[in-house]
């Protein structure tokens, strides 16, 4: 029998995460009606055969795959599985085009630029072929595991990379764990190190430090109470590891819902407790996937974490231990109404951060530009209080943001009172739906919006960020371009 895995891979991606250079890396299309998420997972579960091989299992070779590259029998591989895509076609948010391009072939890596965070083990189990067969001699890619957690440990490893090691020391009131990756550090952590590798008890606060040129990450952690550690403690499943973020599965933890406030009339912001012990810093522009069970079928959907108020002071917001997520509810989507129908108490599956972005580009701007459209309005709640707090360079950030109707605006008082009372900031609301009363600005974005509302100082450096529908991305990204903005002073987080 095939070795089928059933672990799920949802990892980075949509309208939280960052594209590198500006590009938005995901074309979406108007699918026909009746083919929604929804409609696949119902016409995957009707019982058809979506393979062709009636239930079998098979092994794939390379050339077996390769013969399969046209649009009425269309396979592809991911991650070492192959599957029978001819079906989902017309179902794919990315188009015909988009899909083709992994006829036949791997499409792992094409996959993991567009969409990772899509649970397609789960989506797509129906149209499951069977694993690629592995050539002999060929080397597999495997966890390092450590050996022990009490003394300096050596990595056993089925890949070639250099081996981690790691060792530990106390005092009364701390304790420091060093990692040696054997590779230099960029940026910390490269390699992952979670805060909850090890049963600490209760954590008060932590710090990581490295030494970049010889590959050393010390997190140092301070105790709840004072006293000697008799071992470091053992570690829980899958977290004795040490594999970089790019190759690893997301690791989820079930937090509880503390509560639901409606923001506005479809908007809601949950509050997620995390499990006792647990600390986890998302960094300004991650985001945290969620997971869920909709009819059998694993869903998944990143959101961007926002402070529990607006504009929170970091010295606060970084003290906040729980999830703050804002949530425009869907009444047809496949996941929103299930996260609307919890009630306080319920658990719900939250993943670690991902995504790209990073506030190192703003080190040096002068004039940052936010463009929203909805609930893609997530992203730059943090990013806001990151520049008037923690960015000094950034003279004037100015918040585009587009909604249909006046009720569509998230925060708009909390926005405007911010605008208000300082002098560094600026909001401009545009809606496309206004009512009579309405006396702001109108209208889609558009090149004359755009070129009105973002000037360009003799003298400044301007950088860009976009978030919301997919469309609207595409739009924004081009007429900023032809506006003159180049890629390295453009972000957009995909949706």
């Amino acid at each position: 029998m095939l070795n089928v895995p059933t672990q799920s891979f949802p990892a980075p991606s949509s309208q939280q995460r960052v594209s590198p250079s500006g590009q938005s890396g995901r074309n979406k299309v108007a699918l026909k009606p009746g083919h929604s998420l929804m409609d696949w997972i119902r016409f995957a579960k009707s019982g058809k055969d979506l393979t062709g091989l009636r239930g079998r299992l098979i092994e794939v070779t390379e050339e077996e795959l390769q013969k399969h590259n046209r649009r009425e029998d269309c396979w592809t591989c991911i991650r070492g599985m192959v599957y029978n895509v001819s079906a989902y076609m017309d179902y794919h948010p990315g188009g015909e085009e988009e899909l083709m391009k992994a006829a036949g072939v791997d499409g792992t890596e094409l996959f993991d630029q567009v969409h990772r965070w899509v649970n397609y083990e789960s989506m797509l189990k129906e149209c499951l072929v069977g694993r690629m067969s592995t050539k002999a001699g060929t080397a597999v890619r495997g966890t390092q595991r450590f050996t022990s957690v009490c003394t300096l440990s050596r990595v056993t490893k089925s890949s070639s990379s250099c081996c981690c090691r790691y060792d530990w020391f106390q005092t009364d009131g701390t304790v420091h764990l060093v990692v040696y990756t054997r590779r230099k550090v960029i940026a910390p952590p490269v390699m992952c190190c979670k805060m909850e590798l090890f049963t600490f008890g209760k954590l008060l606060s932590s710090t990581v430090h490295t030494a970049f040129s010889v590959g050393k990450i010390q997190v140092s952690i301070r105790k709840g109470a004072h006293g000697k550690w008799a071992s470091l403690g053992q570690p829980l499943e899958s977290h004795n590891t040490f594999v970089r973020q790019k190759d690893r599965a997301l690791f989820y933890r079930d937090c509880v819902l503390v509560s639901k406030t409606e923001v506005n009339h479809n908007t809601y912001l949950f509050r997620l407790q995390l499990p006792a012990g647990t600390v986890m810093h998302v960094p300004v522009g991650k985001h945290v996937c969620l997971k869920a069970l909709v009819q059998d079928v694993e869903v998944v959907r990143p959101y961007t974490p926002v402070e529990h108020i607006f504009p929170a002071a970091s010295k606060n917001g970084s003290q906040e231990s729980d999830l703050y997520l804002m949530i425009k509810v869907y009444p047809g989507g496949a996941f929103t109404p299930h996260l609307s129908s919890l009630s306080v108490g319920d658990r719900v599956a939250v993943s670690g951060p991902e995504g790209t972005f990073s506030l190192r580009p703003l080190r040096d701007v002068t004039n940052l530009y936010l463009i929203a459209a909805g609930t893609g309005f997530t992203p730059m709640a943090r990013l806001i209080r990151a520049a008037l707090e923690d960015i000094e360079t950034i003279g004037n950030t100015k918040l585009l943001f587009f909604n249909r109707r006046e009720e569509d605006i998230l925060w708009r008082f909390e926005l405007d009172e911010l605008a208000a009372n300082n002098g560094r900031f600026q909001v401009e609301h545009v809606l496309s739906e206004p009512s009579e009363r309405w006396t702001g600005r109108k209208g889609p974005v558009n090149e004359p919006i755009l070129t009105e509302l973002l000037s360009r100082p003799d003298g400044s450096k301007c950088y860009v960020c976009v978030c919301g529908p997919a469309a609207f991305t595409e739009l924004t990204l081009g007429l900023l371009k032809h506006q003159g903005f180049s890629e390295q002073e453009l972000h957009a987080f995909q949706g």
